[in-house]
Protein backbone atom coordinates (compact mmCIF):
# COMPACT_ATOMS: atom_id res chain seq x y z
CA UNK A 1 0.00 0.00 0.00
CA UNK A 2 1.44 3.33 -1.07
CA UNK A 3 1.50 5.94 1.65
CA UNK A 4 3.00 9.42 1.77
CA UNK A 5 3.42 11.15 5.09
CA UNK A 6 4.42 14.79 5.44
CA UNK A 7 5.98 16.22 8.56
CA UNK A 8 7.81 19.31 9.72
CA UNK A 9 5.04 21.86 9.58
CA UNK A 10 4.44 24.36 12.33
CA UNK A 11 4.21 28.00 13.33
CA UNK A 12 7.01 30.34 12.31
CA UNK A 13 7.49 34.08 12.19
CA UNK A 14 7.81 35.91 8.91
CA UNK A 15 11.36 35.70 7.66
CA UNK A 16 11.90 32.36 9.31
CA UNK A 17 12.58 28.92 7.85
CA UNK A 18 11.08 25.46 7.95
CA UNK A 19 11.95 22.14 6.37
CA UNK A 20 9.15 19.79 5.45
CA UNK A 21 9.71 16.09 4.89
CA UNK A 22 7.74 13.61 2.85
CA UNK A 23 8.24 9.94 3.60
CA UNK A 24 7.10 7.24 1.20
CA UNK A 25 6.16 3.74 2.26
CA UNK A 26 4.93 0.93 0.10
CA UNK A 27 7.13 1.54 -2.90
CA UNK A 28 10.44 3.03 -3.92
CA UNK A 29 10.64 6.65 -4.98
CA UNK A 30 13.68 6.06 -7.15
CA UNK A 31 12.85 6.87 -10.76
CA UNK A 32 9.77 8.95 -9.95
CA UNK A 33 9.06 12.66 -10.06
CA UNK A 34 7.80 14.09 -6.78
CA UNK A 35 6.12 17.38 -6.10
CA UNK A 36 4.83 19.75 -3.44
CA UNK A 37 1.52 21.56 -3.50
CA UNK A 38 -0.25 23.75 -0.96
CA UNK A 39 -3.79 24.69 -0.07
CA UNK A 40 -4.55 27.95 1.65
CA UNK A 41 -7.98 28.90 3.03
CA UNK A 42 -10.20 30.26 0.32
CA UNK A 43 -7.77 29.41 -2.44
CA UNK A 44 -7.30 26.63 -4.95
CA UNK A 45 -4.66 23.96 -4.62
CA UNK A 46 -1.41 25.60 -5.71
CA UNK A 47 1.70 24.05 -7.21
CA UNK A 48 4.81 24.77 -5.16
CA UNK A 49 7.58 22.79 -6.81
CA UNK A 50 8.74 19.48 -8.20
CA UNK A 51 11.95 17.51 -8.31
CA UNK A 52 12.43 15.22 -11.27
CA UNK A 53 13.09 11.52 -10.94
CA UNK A 54 16.83 11.90 -11.44
CA UNK A 55 17.14 14.81 -9.04
CA UNK A 56 18.68 16.99 -11.72
CA UNK A 57 15.83 19.37 -12.36
CA UNK A 58 13.54 21.38 -10.11
CA UNK A 59 10.68 23.63 -11.07
CA UNK A 60 9.09 26.11 -8.71
CA UNK A 61 6.14 28.45 -8.68
CA UNK A 62 7.13 32.06 -9.20
CA UNK A 63 5.84 32.88 -5.72
CA UNK A 64 8.45 30.67 -4.04
CA UNK A 65 11.31 30.78 -6.51
CA UNK A 66 14.60 31.69 -4.81
CA UNK A 67 13.10 31.02 -1.35
CA UNK A 68 12.22 27.31 -1.48
CA UNK A 69 14.22 24.34 -2.62
CA UNK A 70 13.52 20.62 -2.95
CA UNK A 71 15.80 17.68 -2.37
CA UNK A 72 15.41 13.92 -2.21
CA UNK A 73 17.03 10.91 -0.64
CA UNK A 74 15.94 7.92 -2.68
CA UNK A 75 17.74 5.42 -0.48
CA UNK A 76 15.45 6.21 2.44
CA UNK A 77 12.38 7.16 0.44
CA UNK A 78 12.23 10.80 1.45
CA UNK A 79 11.76 14.16 -0.20
CA UNK A 80 12.25 17.54 1.44
CA UNK A 81 11.02 21.08 0.99
CA UNK A 82 13.35 23.66 2.48
CA UNK A 83 11.52 26.94 2.94
CA UNK A 84 13.32 30.17 3.78
CA UNK A 85 12.30 33.80 4.16
CA UNK A 86 8.75 32.68 4.84
CA UNK A 87 5.89 35.12 4.37
CA UNK A 88 2.37 35.17 5.82
CA UNK A 89 1.05 34.33 2.36
CA UNK A 90 2.93 31.02 2.55
CA UNK A 91 0.48 29.89 5.22
CA UNK A 92 -1.21 26.74 3.94
CA UNK A 93 -1.46 23.00 4.26
CA UNK A 94 1.42 21.52 2.29
CA UNK A 95 1.04 18.24 0.44
CA UNK A 96 3.57 16.00 -1.23
CA UNK A 97 2.60 14.21 -4.40
CA UNK A 98 3.98 11.20 -6.24
CA UNK A 99 4.14 10.56 -9.98
CA UNK A 100 3.70 6.82 -10.51
CA UNK A 101 5.09 6.95 -14.03
CA UNK A 102 8.69 5.87 -13.89
CA UNK A 103 11.38 7.91 -15.59
CA UNK A 104 8.81 10.38 -16.91
CA UNK A 105 10.38 13.38 -18.57
CA UNK A 106 8.71 16.46 -17.12
CA UNK A 107 8.75 19.87 -18.72
CA UNK A 108 8.18 22.99 -16.66
CA UNK A 109 4.73 23.38 -18.17
CA UNK A 110 3.77 19.91 -16.96
CA UNK A 111 5.04 20.18 -13.40
CA UNK A 112 1.89 21.76 -12.02
CA UNK A 113 -0.58 19.43 -13.73
CA UNK A 114 -2.47 17.52 -11.06
CA UNK A 115 -3.09 14.62 -13.42
CA UNK A 116 0.61 13.74 -13.25
CA UNK A 117 0.39 12.91 -9.55
CA UNK A 118 -1.54 9.88 -8.36
CA UNK A 119 -0.59 9.56 -4.71
CA UNK A 120 -0.86 12.30 -2.11
CA UNK A 121 -0.04 12.71 1.53
CA UNK A 122 -2.41 13.95 4.20
CA UNK A 123 -0.73 17.34 4.44
CA UNK A 124 1.11 19.32 7.07
CA UNK A 125 0.10 22.76 8.25
CA UNK A 126 2.49 25.68 7.89
CA UNK A 127 1.51 28.94 9.55
CA UNK A 128 3.57 32.09 9.12
CA UNK A 129 2.84 34.93 11.49
CA UNK A 130 3.50 38.55 10.60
Amino acid sequence: QVQLVESGGGLVQAGGSLMLSCAMSGRLISGHNMGWFRLAPGRDLEFVGVITWDGRTRYFADSVEDRFTISREDAIGKMYLQMTNLRPEDTAVYYCAFDRAQYRSMASTEASELANYVDWGQGTQVTVSS
